[in-house]
């Protein structure tokens, strides 16, 4: 898979994100939304949950962290577990760090969980 970040004058990366990628391969992996093992972990356990099940599904669909293109994380208390988010991310994904949208919400489907991530993948 190739991939290309994307960044303009008006439009840069302030952290470990491409404003946007460019990417072309021949299959799309859609990875819903994923939740850690033990939602009563610490923040940063749970993100490292959280990929290690994204890191599953892409090897189970032939891929790597690197042909990740999108990541959306949602999360209900984005103060307390964003740097750690931030932090854990980068173990596991390279630059062109892949497009990001991180978004507070009020709650999630699953009872008792802070934060859940999905992702596009570029096979």
């Amino acid at each position: 898979m190739k991939k290309q970040c994307i960044e303009t004058p008006r439009a840069r990366a302030v952290s470990t994100y491409s404003p946007a990628i460019l990417a072309e391969g021949k299959r799309l992996l859609v990875i819903s939304g994923q939740t850690p093992d033990d939602v009563t972990a610490d923040s940063e356990t749970q993100v490292r949950q959280i990929f290690a099940r994204i890191g599953a599904i892409l090897e189970k669909a032939g891929g790597t962290f690197d042909d990740i293109v999108m990541i959306r994380g949602y999360f209900v208390d984005m103060a307390a577990d964003l740097d750690a988010f931030r932090r854990v991310r980068v173990e596991f994904l390279r630059q062109p760090y892949p497009a990001s949208t991180l978004v507070g919400v009020s709650s999630l489907a699953v009872p008792g969980c802070r934060m859940e991530v999905e992702a596009l993948a570029i096979l």
